[in-house]
């Protein structure tokens, strides 16, 4: 891989691993998913520093560049994030529709008993007992 080339991967590694360990400590970003960002840029910063390594995993691949390879790998990361996220998106539209359909049950059964509450006893069919 050309010098300058690498130079430029191994700074954006560098700097990728240290924002994710800066939103983790801000508490931007959870540990949970932190942990993908983490072996992506390490992964990506071995690739970029060894040769070899880049090598072997470009002929395991069949690229016939070394730059090639580093961006397969970075969007095939991209891709799988992306599908990650569209599963967690799925399952928080879901809850969030029956916690909606839940507030709004218990909005209708809050505003019943405030109608009872404000109708005179004598309006009301329930004996005195039942309304303890």
């Amino acid at each position: 891989m050309p010098p300058r080339i690498q130079i430029i991967s191994i700074l954006i590694c560098v700097f990728l691993v240290a924002y994710v360990f800066e939103l983790v400590r801000r508490r931007h970003l959870s540990e949970e998913y932190s942990m993908g960002w983490l072996v992506t840029g390490t992964s990506m910063l071995i690739l970029s520093v060894s040769d070899r390594a880049l090598e072997l995993v470009s002929e395991l691949v069949g690229a016939t560049l070394f730059t090639s390879t580093l961006f397969f790998f970075g969007l095939l990361f991209l891709m799988v994030i992306c599908l990650h996220f569209s599963i967690r998106i799925s399952a928080l539209t879901k809850q969030v529709r029956t916690l909606t359909q839940h507030v709004g049950i218990l909005d209708h059964e809050k505003r019943n008993l405030e109608k009872k509450m404000h109708q005179a006893p004598w309006q009301t069919s329930d004996s005195s007992l039942e309304q303890i």
